[in-house]
C-alpha cells in the first residue's frame, strides 16, 4: 500500500482530529528548572549547579536541614529527574522525599500522608495532595523540615517490608 504524504509528511488521505492540528507544547512550568538542560543530571550536585538562583540557595538549605535529621543509611539520589533521599535500612527501605525547583517556586514532596499530618503547620503555603510549594527564595523553615523527616521516617518503620 502507497501512502501520499503531504508537506508535513502527514498522510493525506486521512482526516485529523481538530485536536491533533491545535496541539500545545508542554509548559516548562510543568518540568523540574534542571531537567531543561540537555542530559539528565546523575547526582545532586549536577542538578543544583542546573538551578538558577535563588532558586538553588533555596534548595541547598533545605537539603541540608534534611540531611541534619536523616539516619546515617540514607543515600541522596536522583529519582524522577530530581532530587531526593533513599533510605536503605534493613528494617524499613524506600524513599523518603523529594524536592525540585520550578521556574516559579520550589517543591517539597513528602508523601500525601506527612502533609496531612502537618496541615496546621503548613496553613501559609500551598499544598496539594503530595507537594509542598513555597517560594525560589524562601525556604521551608528548617524545623518543619525535620519534624516533617522524623514522622516520614517513622511512617516507613511502622509499614510492613514487601
Amino acid at each position: 500500500m502507497l501512502l501520499k504524504l503531504n508537506q508535513e509528511g502527514y498522510d493525506s488521505t486521512r482526516a485529523l482530529p481538530d485536536h491533533d492540528l491545535n496541539m500545545k507544547k508542554n509548559s516548562s512550568r510543568a518540568h523540574p528548572a534542571a531537567a531543561n538542560t540537555s542530559a539528565a543530571p546523575k547526582t545532586v550536585e549536577q542538578y543544583l549547579a542546573g538551578v538558577p538562583e535563588p532558586a538553588r540557595s533555596t534548595l541547598r538549605k533545605v537539603r541540608a536541614a534534611i540531611r541534619s535529621a536523616v539516619p546515617a543509611e540514607t543515600t541522596e539520589v536522583i529519582s524522577y529527574r530530581i532530587p531526593g533521599f533513599k533510605i536503605d535500612e534493613p528494617k524499613y527501605k524506600g524513599m523518603l522525599m523529594w524536592y525540585a525547583a520550578f521556574s516559579d517556586h520550589c517543591s517539597l514532596f513528602p508523601t500525601a500522608s506527612v502533609i496531612q499530618t502537618f496541615t496546621k503547620d503548613l496553613k501559609d503555603f500551598r499544598v496539594s495532595k503530595g507537594t509542598i510549594h513555597f517560594p525560589v527564595d524562601k525556604p521551608l523553615p528548617a524545623a518543619l523540615l525535620k519534624k516533617m523527616v522524623k514522622a516520614r521516617i517513622e511512617e516507613m518503620k511502622s509499614k510492613k517490608p514487601r
